[in-house]
């Protein structure tokens, strides 16, 4: 197994904790599995770490304990896994639509331990919404651009639940290209989060969207009525 890169143990021991060696098993499994069945690039191998597992995992301190969170098109498991293995109190469920994708997320799962759910499917098929929806939190990373990205995630959120997307530094622009759209979908509130600045030399640019609690929104409309 590949050692940490001493710069960033730190970052990997306040992070993962006591589960560090899960989140080891889950490095040498992406560098190995995952690169030879083209789950990651050869160029993604030396940066594993800082890019794509430390990247994700911070995004823990956007959510509640015990939450329940549905991760669409998580490719290798990202951000789903790191969350996963940093936060046993989470409810992980991962949906990936390409069967050898989930075919070695299953794998890991079941190597590792974690009680993870894998579906096959796309986030906005009704099995999917069916199987998963009412979640407090859906995450994802580099899926889509933001609007069609809240279409598939938003139906899968409770009322009051929020949508956490890891973006890139360009996520201001998205959200001004698309902030007309946003109360049709049942936007209520938009927030630009950085995360994990005290652990990481980059932090992770994360936009925090918070669905509309509609109960209460009917309720004022009857009441104004």
């Amino acid at each position: 197994m590949k050692q940490i890169p001493d710069h960033l143990l730190d970052a990997v021991s306040t992070i993962f904790g006591n589960r560090t060696n899960l989140a080891e098993l889950y490095h040498e499994f992406l560098s190995t599995e995952g690169l030879t069945r083209g789950v990651i690039g050869p160029r993604e191998v030396e940066r594993l770490w800082d890019r794509h597992i430390l990247n994700s995992a911070v995004i823990q301190s956007m959510i509640a304990e015990g939450s329940t969170v549905v991760d669409v098109g998580s490719g290798g498991g990202l951000p789903g896994i790191p969350l996963a293995i940093a936060r046993p109190d989470l409810h992980v469920t991962l949906v990936e639509p390409m069967l050898r994708r989930t075919v070695f997320l299953a794998e890991f799962v079941e190597k590792s331990g974690l009680d993870v759910t894998v579906l096959r499917g796309r986030a906005e098929d009704k099995t999917i919404v069916q199987d998963a929806g009412g979640a407090d939190v859906v995450t994802s990373r580099a899926v889509a651009p933001l609007l069609k990205l809240l279409r598939w995630s938003l139906p899968l959120v409770r009322p009051g639940g929020e949508v956490v997307a890891i973006k890139g530094a360009s996520v201001q622009d998205e959200i001004d290209r698309d902030r007309k759209g946003f109360r049709s979908l049942g936007v209520s509130d938009v927030e630009i989060v950085q995360c994990g600045a005290d652990v990481l030399d980059v932090p992770t640019t994360v936009v925090r969207i918070r669905k509309e609690q509609r109960q209460r929104s009917r309720h004022r409309e009857q009441k104004r009525s």
